[in-house]
C-alpha cells in the first residue's frame, strides 16, 4: 500500500468535471487492425510490469494523510482497453473530433486511472490506439517509459511475464488511519535525519540554498499579469484536438544551421502558431510574448523505472511579436538559455517535494483546490499556455506486430487556461498535438497550420543560407 506523492495527491484535487488531469497519446499504426482478442492478450501480458494499472486511488477517512494505492480486486480488462469505429471516411479529421470526445470524459477515479481505446475504420487500412492515463499516476516523460512497456520492440509479441498477482484484501478504514498516524510521527524523525546531513555536508547545503535562491528571485516577474486575450477565460467540459507531424532530420538541420537546440527550434514553430492564432482574433502582437508554462523533468536516474511524477516548471515568454522566423528563433534560444540558468525548476522542485511534503494533507488538499479557484477567478493571469516537450523511443515499436508509424502527444488543460501543447518526437518523426477548449477556440486549424508553416519557413531559410 504506496501513498501518493504529494504533486500526484495536487493532480487529483485539481480535477472537476471540467478541469481533467489525464495525459494521453494517439498511436496509429500500420494495418490491418489485429483482432481484438490479440491486443487483450497483448496488455494482459504485460500488467505484471506496470502495478499501478491495477490498483485504485484510496481516500484516507477525514483527509488525514494523502490518499493511497491500493489493488483493484474487481480488476477487469473488459473495462479499461475498449473498442469503437470510425465513421466514413474515417480520415484525420474523424479521428480528431473522436479524440477530443474521448479526452472530454473523465476517468472513473474509483477504478485504475487509465483507459485505451482500438479504433478501427481509419483510412488506408490504418487503425489508432488512443491511450489515456490520469496524471496522477503518470507524468510525461515517465509516459513514454510506460509505451515502452506495454508495446513490443519487434513485430514478434514480446512472452508475456509470469503473472502471480493476486490482489491484496482492500484494507480497513482503522488501517488507513493507523498507518497515517504511524507515518506522521515518524517523519519529524526523517526530517530531522534530513537536516542532520545538510549540515553534514554544508557545502551542499550552500549550494543547495543558492541556487533556490537564485530560482525564487529569477520568478519574481511572474507576477506582471498577461494582457487580455482568447488564450485566458473560462472553459468549458468539451475539447478540440488536432496536430501535426514534421520530420526530426528537418529539426536538426535548422539547428544545425541557426544553432540552439532541437526544443529551441520545435518552441520557435510553436511560438509562430501561437501568433497566427491570436492574429486570426485581431489581437495586436506588436512587442508581444505569450508566457507558457514549461514542465521539465527532474527525475533523476535512482528513479527511472518509477512512475511517479517529478516535474518542475519553467516560464517561458514565447516572442510572437518577432514575424521574421530566424529572429524569433533567436530570441527563443536566448529566453531557454536565460531560463535554464535561472534556477527557477530548482525552485519549483523545491515549492512542490518540500513545502507540500510539510504540509498537513488535509491542508494540502485544501490548499490545493483554493490555490486552484482563486487562480481560476483572477481577472488578470500571470500564464497563458502550457507547453511539453517529451523526447520519445527513436525505434520503431509493435502492438500485435503492427508498427506504430507515428505518434501524437494530449495535454491537458485547466481553466483560465484554454489552449495547451505537447511535443513528442519518435522514430525520426516530431509530433505537436493541441488541445483547446471546445467552446471558445472554434479555429484551432488556424493555430496548427501556422505551426506547419513555423517549421517550413524555417527550413526553406536554412536551405538558402
Amino acid at each position: 500500500m504506496d501513498r501518493l506523492s504529494p504533486l500526484d495527491a495536487a493532480f487529483l484535487h485539481i480535477e472537476d468535471d471540467v478541469n481533467l488531469m489525464h495525459i494521453g497519446s494517439v498511436g496509429i499504426f500500420e494495418g490491418p487492425p489485429p483482432p481484438f482478442e490479440d491486443l487483450a492478450a497483448m496488455v494482459t501480458g504485460k500488467l505484471p510490469l506496470v502495478p499501478r494499472y491495477r490498483q485504485r486511488v484510496r481516500d484516507v477517512p477525514f483527509e488525514l494523510g494523502r490518499p493511497v494505492w491500493v489493488d483493484d480486486p474487481h480488476f477487469s480488462l473488459d473495462y479499461h482497453l475498449r473498442h469503437t469505429a470510425l465513421p466514413a471516411p474515417g480520415g484525420r479529421e474523424e479521428l480528431r473530433n473522436l479524440v477530443g470526445r474521448v479526452m472530454a470524459q473523465r476517468i472513473d477515479l474509483s477504478k485504475p486511472l487509465w483507459e485505451m481505446w482500438v479504433i478501427e475504420g481509419l483510412v488506408d487500412d490504418q487503425w489508432a490506439l488512443i491511450s489515456k492515463v490520469h496524471h496522477a499516476l503518470v507524468d510525461g516523460v515517465s509516459g513514454t517509459d510506460l509505451l515502452g512497456v506495454i508495446l513490443d520492440p519487434t513485430p514478434d509479441s514480446s512472452p508475456a511475464v509470469p503473472d502471480t498477482w493476486n490482489p491484496e484484501s482492500p484494507p480497513s478504514n482503522l488501517r488507513l488511519v493507523t498507518e497515517t498516524v504511524g507515518d506522521y510521527l515518524g517523519s519529524p524523525r526523517e526530517q530531522l535525519r534530513a537536516v542532520r546531513a545538510r549540515f553534514r555536508a554544508p557545502r551542499r547545503a550552500v549550494r543547495s540554498l543558492a541556487a533556490n535562491v537564485k530560482g525564487f528571485a529569477a520568478m519574481t516577474p511572474l507576477v506582471r499579469p498577461r494582457p487580455p486575450s482568447v488564450l485566458l477565460g473560462h472553459i468549458g467540459p468539451h475539447r478540440r484536438y488536432a496536430w501535426m507531424e514534421g520530420s526530426l532530420a528537418d529539426i536538426k538541420q535548422v539547428r544545425s544551421v541557426f544553432g540552439g537546440s532541437v526544443n529551441d527550434v520545435i518552441l520557435t514553430v510553436v511560438t509562430r502558431g501561437y501568433r497566427d492564432l491570436l492574429l486570426a482574433h485581431d489581437e495586436d502582437v506588436t512587442d508581444r510574448t505569450v508566457r507558457s508554462l514549461v514542465p521539465v523533468n527532474v527525475r533523476t536516474e535512482s528513479e527511472r523505472g518509477s512512475f511517479n511524477n517529478r516535474v518542475a516548471a519553467l516560464f517561458a515568454d514565447l516572442p510572437v511579436g518577432i514575424a521574421d522566423p530566424v529572429e524569433r528563433l533567436v530570441a527563443v534560444r536566448g529566453e531557454m538559455d536565460t531560463l535554464k540558468h535561472s534556477g527557477q525548476a530548482v525552485a519549483t522542485d523545491t515549492l512542490v517535494t518540500t513545502a507540500a511534503g510539510f504540509a498537513p494533507p488535509a491542508a494540502l488538499a485544501f490548499g490545493t483546490r483554493l490555490a486552484f479557484k482563486a487562480t481560476h477567478a483572477a481577472s488578470r493571469q500571470l500564464v497563458e499556455t502550457v507547453t511539453t516537450n517529451v523526447p520519445g523511443p527513436q525505434v520503431p515499436l509493435y502492438a500485435a506486430g503492427r508498427q506504430m508509424q507515428t505518434a501524437f502527444p494530449y495535454v491537458p488543460i485547466a481553466g483560465p487556461i484554454r489552449v495547451g501543447t505537447a511535443i513528442f518526437s519518435y522514430n525520426g518523426r516530431i509530433t505537436v498535438g493541441v488541445t483547446a477548449d471546445r467552446d471558445s477556440i472554434d479555429d484551432l486549424e488556424v493555430m496548427v497550420r501556422g505551426i506547419e508553416e513555423g517549421l517550413a519557413e524555417l527550413m526553406q531559410r536554412a536551405e538558402e543560407v
